[in-house]
């Protein structure tokens, strides 16, 4: 595969116009979660039917991520970033008038589809346009973009909601959207790329079964019993699946994820990573607005405003740590950020029904911040040491674990909430006790519970941090050492 060198690159110009489509694919994620409630209420429902909104958003994004190497280097990444966006924007208004939830479900997964292309693309130009010494900034830009949108979803959405409705949360892509697209057509270069020879239609099913089955099994887990036989099922499914999966991809010559790039072992440490500190985030992500809606009984506004300065603090640490990331040993900063989820995690695992909220703003900012030191430095060291050549495939299947892994966090960790709520009910003392306080105390429990158990699993990453010292970067291979290192 050969790439038509660009010799002189706009970097603010490339930069601004990827910073609004990244913002936009992520914004609805954050901006949903909070209206969980909501859409509670307006669909006469409950959290194991809405958070399909969230899930189905998230595993369409992952599963459509496969599909961006493909598609990149046959139509040009420019072409498809703007196709992507496009679709996004257009998909937000079927969102915004959907009259029943299996519509709004139904639009979020169109959605997420097109959201699937818009990350993985975006960074694959990074990585093939910007120059090489640029790459830390540009991917803690491309971080910052991805993070503000959490900074501002929540606020942004809670007083959509207290002030028009929830079909506002999704109105407010289009005009975005519309500068975004005019913005991709004016400053993203175009290059060419070599024709992929097919399409993996096999691969691609394959990995597809792999997502849905392990994401439905672990999400239905808790309400089907994880001794079920539709548990087992799903899961055995997946697993063959994912050997089918991995069997074929080393087979064909053009395969839908050239899992080959794990042979990298540098890169494959940074996914594994990464994984880890994702879901540990969406356990806040999850879990912090339900507390504050449910046990404390705040309106989204005001749930919006207690996490807009952790969110905005991840954020505006993230050029931080982008210049930090060319002084300082990345082991440092990745140790440094997990420690900080993790100390973060165990303090939230502390709440009770009157927990102050100056605690949980400190001790969520203390967590995000962690996040911005561990993130950008993980995918950086692991996309540093792939060639350009095979960009689009590495930060396709680092976008789609990414995904997969939100999946799995928001599914499982929702069924794990639902059922360390109902144990926690069967052995509080109900004596003398409203039942609904008994269930809000219950309910602020298995959020503890779920707190601490994403502290344990961010620690996990810990003693992976070391094996990612700065330094093996690859310029350029020829098409003789490519061979050599791929096959």
């Amino acid at each position: 595969m050969k790439i038509k060198q660009i010799e002189k690159t706009p970097f603010w110009s490339v930069m601004f116009a990827i910073f609004l489509g990244v913002f936009l694919g992520t914004f609805n994620m954050s901006a949903v979660n909070i209206a969980l409630p909501t859409f509670i209420e307006s669909f006469n429902t409950s959290l194991d039917s809405v958070k399909w909104i969230l899930t189905g958003f998230m595993l369409a994004t992952g599963a459509a991520c496969p599909l961006a190497g493909y598609l990149g280097e046959k139509f040009s990444y420019k072409k498809l970033y703007l196709f992507a966006l496009i679709g996004f924007t257009l998909s937000s208004i079927l969102c915004a008038i959907s009259s029943n939830l299996f519509l709004l479900v139904t639009f979020r997964v169109v959605q997420g589809i097109f959201s699937g292309l818009i990350i993985p693309t975006t960074m694959t130009i990074i990585y093939q346009v910007i120059p090489r010494k640029k790459h830390a900034f540009a991917i803690s830009l491309w971080s910052m973009a991805s993070m503000l949108a959490p900074a501002l979803g929540p606020t942004l959405s809670g007083w959509l909601i207290q002030y028009f409705s929830w079909r506002s949360i999704f109105m407010v892509n289009v005009p975005i959207g519309i500068i975004a697209i005019v913005l991709i057509i004016l400053f993203i270069p175009q290059y060419n790329l070599s024709t992929s020879n097919s399409f993996d239609f096999i691969g691609f099913a394959t990995v597809i079964t792999l997502s849905l089955s392990i994401l439905i099994a672990f999400s239905e887990g808790s309400i089907w019993g994880w001794s079920s036989y539709k548990t087992i099922s799903l899961i055995i499914v997946g697993i063959i699946s994912l050997g089918l999966f991995i069997a074929r991809e080393l087979k064909v010559s053009s395969p839908a994820l050239n899992i080959r790039v794990f042979k990298f072992t540098k890169y494959t440490i940074s996914i594994i990573a990464v994984s880890i500190v994702t879901i540990s985030l969406y356990a806040g992500t999850l879990l912090t607005p339900l507390f504050l809606q449910n046990t404390q009984h705040l309106s989204a506004l005001d749930t919006g405003l207690i996490l807009f300065p952790p969110s905005l603090a991840m954020a505006l640490m993230m050029p931080i740590v982008g210049t930090l990331y060319n002084r300082i040993d990345p082991r440092i900063l990745i140790m440094t950020g997990i420690c900080f989820i993790a100390l973060g995690s165990w303090k939230m695992s502390n709440l009770i029904s009157d927990t102050p909220h100056s605690y949980i703003i400190f001790w969520m900012t203390i967590r995000y911040i962690g996040i911005s030191f561990s993130t950008m430095p993980i995918t950086n060291s692991g996309m540093s040491i792939i060639p350009r050549n095979l960009s689009g495939h590495a930060s396709s299947i680092n976008n789609w674990l990414r995904q997969v892994s939100s999946s799995l966090a928001i599914g499982i960790f929702s069924s794990l909430l639902l059922t360390r709520t109902e144990y926690h009910v069967k052995i509080l003392d109900t004596t003398n006790v409203a039942l609904n306080l008994i269930q809000e105390k219950a309910f602020t429990m298995g959020i503890n519970d779920i707190f601490f158990l994403s502290t344990i699993i961010v620690l996990i990453g810990l003693p992976l941090s070391f094996m990612l010292k700065k330094g093996g970067n690859i310029k350029e291979l020829n098409s003789k050492e490519l061979a050599s290192k791929i096959n």
